[in-house]
């Protein structure tokens, strides 16, 4: 159970966020809100409000920082985006949880057996309940407050200068995180506990390789190996970009943030810097873009082939089987609880299941859950169905397809050198939404940052080439930008 210091940092965030509004830029005050409360803010513990969802290390950060660059800062977000497709996205996304709502409110019983036209209860039944008027109303709530870094990033952080400050940011905060990930890969994983009275999850799933593997006061160690990865990429990028005096330095950070990453024990995070350490290196950004958006296309289509099967995933368990057996073990597991839910899914395939667990498979007598969902597509679609993924997914691909599509096209663009790299780093996320469920408000974040640079980049091409503008248009990626400069959207200049 939480205790009394769990609550309280809950509590004195929304005053940490003021002060940071007050005294720092808006952009960098609104990076630094979402991704310190994602840092240090407890897991597991919420104030239960009626009517509302739960505030959490998730809302709480979210809601007040929108509170607070409105009402104090006085900066003015528009809701929508300026794309029919991605209004659209945005539209099944806030809808389908509530939707799912109204197609559940039947319960779930387990502990009775039919026999012909009777039924025979066990001594325990076991009973799921059914959906509520109720539930709708803190569906859609919930689904607005998530979306918040989406809405805000799209306006304040679409420049250059914007994305450049959120890579440095990474940078730092993998720095300050790294002193408390080597404490508990070596002494192992207590600080929650330590600190906030209880541990967030399977100790056993923490010891790795012969040792221990850092969670902090993330979900996993899983999100936290991601974020090492996304740290150590953003270090790379800037090694690539410094001058030749500060080289030695900026090579300095970007290996001990490998290290670092490396001591984090996970082979998914590993993976992908070793895949996309070479093109945040070498690559050129319209390369950058191209990888990114194949990413986005490997992640919408991933579940039409599961379900189709069409991937070679027994191939893939019986290759690591012969190197790594307990990578292979652990890959089948999530390979053949992926195939029940996904076939559990298709029993409600447009809305889902809804909430309260309904979507997992659990025992027809004893009601004990049987799968485990990792995936985050595969719970997404368990929930809400296949609207609720087109959703989900179609809003947090669409940036890197629209980015794609606008400077394969532009003649001789003007490509931000920071655009690709935050490309890599929400492609490599999507990549990582298919085995594990870390959609966090980063992720959302750095998506409505890049699908704001994308209407900003529309903009200005249609100022020196309306032809091939209105053709971007007319595919529905994009519609006309209302403004052309990021700092009359914000209402305050960017970081320089």
């Amino acid at each position: 159970m939480p205790n009394v210091i769990a609550y309280t940092v809950l509590l004195l965030w929304p005053l940490v966020i003021w002060w940071m509004f007050r005294k720092m830029p808006p952009e960098r005050a609104f990076i630094w809100s979402i991704l310190g409360g994602y840092m240090l803010l407890p897991e597991l513990t919420e104030f239960n409000l009626p009517m509302i969802p739960a505030f959490d290390k998730v809302s709480i950060p979210n809601l007040t920082a929108f509170l607070v660059a409105a009402m104090v800062v006085k900066l003015r977000f528009a809701a929508l985006p300026d794309g029919i497709v991605a209004r659209i996205c945005l539209a099944l996304l806030i809808l389908a949880p509530v939707a799912s709502v109204f197609t559940n409110t039947d319960p779930l019983i387990f502990g009775q057996i039919e026999l012909g036209r009777m039924q025979l209860a066990l001594e325990e039944v076991t009973t799921l309940p059914g959906m509520r008027v109720y539930d709708s109303i803190s569906a859609l709530v919930r689904a607005i407050i998530l979306l918040l870094p989406f809405i805000m990033a799209r306006q304040l952080l679409a420049s250059e200068a914007a994305l450049r400050e959120f890579l440095r940011a990474l940078v730092i905060a993998g720095l300050i995180y790294s002193v408390p990930m080597l404490y508990e890969v070596r002494f192992s994983p207590q600080l929650h506990t330590n600190i906030y009275g209880f541990f967030q999850h399977d100790f056993a799933q923490m010891m790795r390789e012969g040792g221990f593997r850092p969670i902090v006061f993330m979900p996993h160690g899983l999100w936290v190996a991601f974020f090492a990865a996304t740290a150590a990429l953003s270090a790379l990028f800037f090694l690539r970009e410094a001058p030749p005096p500060e080289r030695l330095q900026k090579l300095a950070i970007a290996l001990y943030l490998l290290v670092i990453l490396w001591l984090c024990k996970s082979m998914g995070a590993r993976l992908i810097v070793l895949a996309l350490a070479p093109l945040v290196l070498f690559a050129s950004v319209r390369a950058q873009l191209r990888v990114a958006a194949g990413m986005a296309l490997v992640a919408i289509t991933y579940p039409l082939l599961r379900g189709a099967d069409l991937l070679p995933t027994r191939a893939v368990v019986d290759y690591l089987y012969t190197r790594w057996p307990e990578r292979a073990q652990s890959l089948e597991f999530r390979f053949d609880n992926e195939d029940l839910l996904l076939a559990h899914a298709w029993e409600k395939p447009l809305v889902g299941w809804g909430g309260w667990g309904r979507n997992l498979i659990r025992d027809p007598l004893s009601g004990e859950i049987v799968t485990i969902s990792d995936g985050m597509w595969v719970i997404v679609i368990g929930q809400f169905g296949w609207i609720g993924y087109l959703g989900t997914f179609g809003l947090l691909c669409l940036p890197l397809f629209a980015l794609y599509h606008i400077y394969r096209r532009a003649p001789k663009p003007e490509l931000p050198r920071a655009l690709g790299i935050c490309a890599l780093l929400h492609g490599a996320n999507l990549i990582d939404l298919l085995p594990n469920a870390t959609l966090i408000p980063l992720t959302w974040l750095l998506a409505g940052a890049l699908l704001g640079h994308a209407e900003h980049a529309r903009a200005r091409l249609r100022a020196r080439t309306p032809h091939l503008a209105d053709g971007l248009a007319r595919g529905g990626l994009l519609t006309s930008a209302r403004l052309d400069d990021p700092r009359k959207r914000s209402g305050r200049g960017v970081i320089g």
